[in-house]
C-alpha cells in the first residue's frame, strides 16, 4: 500500500505510454507485482496483516510508472466463501475497440486504491465494453468482452491511462441522478 500514490499526486493526471513488447523484465516484474498486490490484497488473512485495501484492478500509474499496464481481478464467491468465478489479467497496452451506448453505474459508487477520501455519486460507464491487448499471464493476445461490474472495472483502469480518476465523472450538482436508462448495478 506505501507505493500506492494518491491522488493527489501529480503523475495521477498524465498520459501513459505504450509499453514494447515483448516486456522487459523491470515491466514483467512490475504487472505480476500488481497482479499479486491484487491476489494479497482479496485474501483477508493477508490483507489484514499487511494493511491492504482490497482491491479488483490496478494501474501501472498509480505506482508512479506512466506505462499502459494494469492488473485486474475478479472474483465470484459463492455462499460458503469459495471461487466459482476469477478473471485475472496482466494487462499490456488494452484499448476499448467497441461498446454499447446503454451505460451503467454501481449504485455504491467507485472506489480506487489511489483515492482515500470519500466521492459519492453515479459514475456513468457504458455497460458492455470489448477491449483487446496483450495479457502477461497468459503470454497471448487477448479479446474481452466485459458486461455489467466487470466493463465498469475495466473502464476504470483504462482511464488512469489518460489521467482521468473515476470521481472526473459525478455530477458535481446532482450526484445520485441517473442517466435515462442506465443499468443500476448494485
Amino acid at each position: 500500500m506505501k507505493d500506492i500514490l494518491d491522488d493527489s499526486h501529480e503523475l495521477l493526471r498524465q498520459k501513459s505510454q505504450e509499453v514494447p513488447l515483448p516486456l522487459s523484465k523491470e515491466d514483467h516484474d512490475l504487472v505480476l507485482s500488481m497482479y499479486e498486490y491484487l491476489e494479497n490484497s482479496q485474501d483477508d488473512e493477508i490483507a489484514e496483516k499487511y494493511g491492504l485495501r482490497p482491491g479488483v484492478g490496478i494501474a501501472a500509474v498509480q505506482l508512479g510508472v506512466l506505462k499502459r499496464m494494469c492488473a485486474i481481478l475478479i472474483q465470484d464467491y459463492d455462499e460458503d466463501g469459495n471461487v466459482i468465478k476469477k478473471e485475472a489479467y496482466a494487462l499490456i497496452n488494452p484499448k476499448i475497440v467497441s461498446y454499447t451506448p446503454k451505460m451503467a453505474y454501481l449504485k455504491a459508487g467507485e472506489g480506487c486504491l489511489s483515492v482515500l477520501n470519500e466521492h459519492e455519486g453515479y459514475v456513468h460507464r457504458h455497460a458492455k465494453v470489448t477491449i483487446k491487448g496483450y495479457d502477461e499471464l497468459t503470454k497471448q493476445d487477448v479479446t474481452i468482452v466485459a458486461r455489467g461490474y466487470n466493463a465498469i472495472v475495466y473502464q476504470h483502469e483504462l482511464d488512469h491511462f489518460d489521467g482521468k480518476l473515476f470521481y472526473d465523472y459525478i455530477n458535481k450538482d446532482h450526484p445520485f441522478m441517473a442517466q435515462p436508462n442506465a443499468m443500476e448495478i448494485e
